[in-house]
């Protein structure tokens, strides 16, 4: 494995199960192993089902199984990147209707704003309420607020640590 190593975790917090052998192909294929998810029903969306699973690999990884997973209709989730050597943490969420919000985060997961963004919003002061949908687009609040259910009926559930080999 070339490229520093960093750790973080898929949430996968509503999928059909149908659906579910394929997300743990599309994982298995960005990791470099196979995977296999313990699925939990989804309290927040009966007939949905949810699982975490804890990832190792290269700088990009998170970035990498977010793409695999892009565009799957009825598909939730949000992967995470921690920091290391040399990069800032990172996270991505998905939701069907919203497609995905991209965050970099600090080492306690806070998101980031840049600069520039947090100018781009300062433009608009005379409006607070054209200011406040800015800041909220830069946080990902749509993301949040969409996602917060099924991240709150998951608390608990287990989580499957997967290393990569090789």
């Amino acid at each position: 494995m070339a490229g520093a190593i960093t750790r973080g975790v898929l949430f996968v917090h509503s999928a059909p199960r149908a659906l579910c052998p394929h997300v743990e192909w599309a994982a298995g294929g960005v990791l470099g192993a196979r995977v296999a998810m313990d699925w939990t029903e989804q309290p927040a969306a009966p007939g949905m089902f949810r699982a975490e699973l804890s990832w190792q690999g290269v700088q990009g990884t998170g970035a990498r199984l977010t793409s695999a997973l892009r565009g799957w209709a009825h598909l939730r989730y949000e992967v995470t990147e921690e920091p290391s050597h040399g990069a800032d943490g990172a996270r991505w969420s998905h939701t069907p209707d919203l497609g995905i919000f991209h965050a970099v985060t600090d080492v306690h997961g806070n998101v980031l704003v840049p600069e520039d963004r947090v100018r781009a919003a300062l433009e608009h002061v005379g409006d607070p309420a054209r200011l406040r949908r800015e800041l909220e687009l830069a946080l990902g609040q749509a993301w949040d607020d969409e996602l917060e259910p099924f991240r709150y009926a998951g608390a608990g559930a287990p989580v499957r640590w997967l290393h990569r080999v090789g």
